[in-house]
This record gives structure tokens, sequence and C-alpha cells, in this order.
């Protein structure tokens, strides 16, 4: 019997297996739905992937790629601090918006990373690459937080039935990234 030469069943297995948990969550993926979602042999399953962990670790990895550099994207093209501050809210209320999909994802891969160091390194090196892409126009010490501010935005604005306007976004990114004055220390109110 003659092997079926299929180079890009792994890809398609990966694929699969991110929409099945979008579908499902990881609760309800499993070997035999991702093989039948990939069109591939159930065998094949574990001759790509030792483990229904390591596809995870595949398919997160790549999930969380593809919105790194959605982002890294729009901070490379603004070609100013008010542009990226424009591009931030563009991806808080655009692109971290397409899709209840991607919501899915997103907060499955959270609660994944909360309990178990592989899923934690994905999203560890996922906030590093949004860092650095937000440190091509903001300073280092308002990094974290505006990184912080758009996980959270982007978490409420999902969520929220009525959700902020982008006019109100932007207001709150402006606040964030307004330099302050060498040696201030900024003022918590109780």
């Amino acid at each position: 019997m003659a092997r079926r030469h299929d180079p890009e069943r792994r890809d398609r297995i990966i694929d699969a297996a991110i929409s099945c948990i979008a579908e499902d969550g990881v609760a309800g993926t499993s070997h035999r739905r991702v093989a039948a979602r990939a069109d591939v042999p159930l065998g094949s399953m574990t001759y790509h992937f030792a483990s229904m962990d390591d596809l995870l670790v595949e398919a997160f990895t790549r999930f969380a790629t593809s919105i790194a550099d959605t982002f890294e994207q729009r901070l490379a093209a603004s070609p100013d601090q008010d542009a990226a501050a424009e591009a931030v809210v563009a991806l808080i209320h655009g692109d971290l918006q397409r899709s209840q999909r991607e919501h899915v994802l997103t907060y499955e891969l959270y609660t994944l990373a909360a309990r178990r160091p592989a899923f934690r390194s994905i999203t560890q090196t996922w906030m590093r690459a949004s860092r650095r892409a937000l440190e091509r126009h903001f300073a280092p010490e308002t990094v974290r937080a505006l990184d912080a501010y758009i996980e959270g935005a982007a978490l409420h604005i999902a969520l929220d039935p009525d959700p902020q306007p982008p006019a109100a976004t932007r207001a709150a990114v402006d606040r964030l990234t307004r330099a302050p004055a060498r040696g201030a220390v900024a003022s918590v109110r109780p």
C-alpha cells in the first residue's frame, strides 16, 4: 500500500486543534475530534505530537504568535507616538475584538497559563513581544502599565454590554503615556 504524501498534515492538525479549542474549549478538545477536523487518521496525532499537551502548546503558540505579529505590524507602521496611541486604540477596539473565537482562545490560554508552566511560558513570550512593540514609541517604565491596560480594556470591551467608546480608550492611553516630569512621583488617590 502506497504511503500518502501529506507535508501539510502537521500544520492542519495544529489549525484543527485551534478550531476545536475555539468551539469546545480545551476540555472538549480530544485527539479524535482534532483528527476528524483535520481529516487525518487518528494515528497521525501521536506520530506528530507525543501528547495532547504537546499539541496544545503548539496550537496556543501559533495563536499567540499571530496576535503578537498583528500588534508588531500596527506599531511598526506608526511613525510617531501619537500614531502609536491611535494604533493601540485600534488594537483594543478592532484587532482584539475581531471575533468571539479569538476571545475564547485567549481566555482558554490564560486559564491554562494560570496553572501550568508550559502555557505560562507562551503568555510570557507574548507579553515580551507586545512590550517590545510598545517600546518603539513609549518609555519602558510606561510600557508595562500600557500593556496591562490593553489586556484589561480588551477584556472589558469584549464582555461589557455597554463597552467604553474608542474616545474613552484614547483618553486613558493618553493619561498612561503622558510622561511625568523627571523626578516626579505619581500620586495615588486613596
